[in-house]
């Protein structure tokens, strides 16, 4: 073609042929720009938003499990929390009725005991006054008994026989 020219004569590169190649490296640049450098960059900077896109999506996704993760925890402190202050309130309870409890019993022995002491102090006193009236009697007996006889060592014997057998007769009749 441009073969003519020479560039050099050791070289045998024909500068025409030179010229030709550069022009159509430039034309064959000049349609891959139009024809694929177009869609190459439109497809290499879909990839990069998408990659982008995932990157933030991933990071939200990120984000967001460290949110639930602290809820989680928060929620396990407070039912932790709460746990301990139920199993705090029952045993507090607990101790009230046991307490309660502990306390009505010994009020109640108390009156119990009370009861029981006045009850002694009543038939002590019904005794005494069972006993005095007994010794009223026999008194008031053994002083008639001595007014109306003159009594010597035998009748005296037989006076105490006969009034401890009168005492027998009077204690079972009643």
């Amino acid at each position: 073609m441009l073969s003519h020219l020479v560039l050099g004569s050791s070289n045998s590169l024909y500068l025409g042929d030179m010229l030709f190649y550069a022009i159509v490296f430039i034309i064959l640049m000049w349609l891959i720009k139009i024809v694929a450098w177009g869609p190459v960059t439109k497809m290499m900077k879909e990839r990069a938003d998408r990659i982008a896109n995932d990157i933030d999506s991933a990071e939200k996704s990120r984000q967001d499990a460290a949110k639930l993760a602290e809820q989680r925890e928060a929620a396990l402190k407070n039912s932790h929390a709460e746990a301990s202050t139920i199993v705090s309130d029952a045993k507090d309870n607990g101790n009230k009725q046991r307490e309660q409890i502990v306390s009505g019993a010994q009020q109640e022995v108390q009156t119990l005991k009370q009861n029981a002491q006045k009850s002694i102090e009543q038939e002590r006193k019904d005794a005494l006054k069972g006993a005095q009236d007994d010794v009223a009697s026999l008194s008031i007996e053994i002083a008639s008994k001595i007014i109306q006889k003159e009594l010597n060592a035998q009748d005296q014997k037989q006076l105490i026989d006969s009034y401890i057998e009168g005492l027998g007769k009077q204690n079972e009749s009643r």
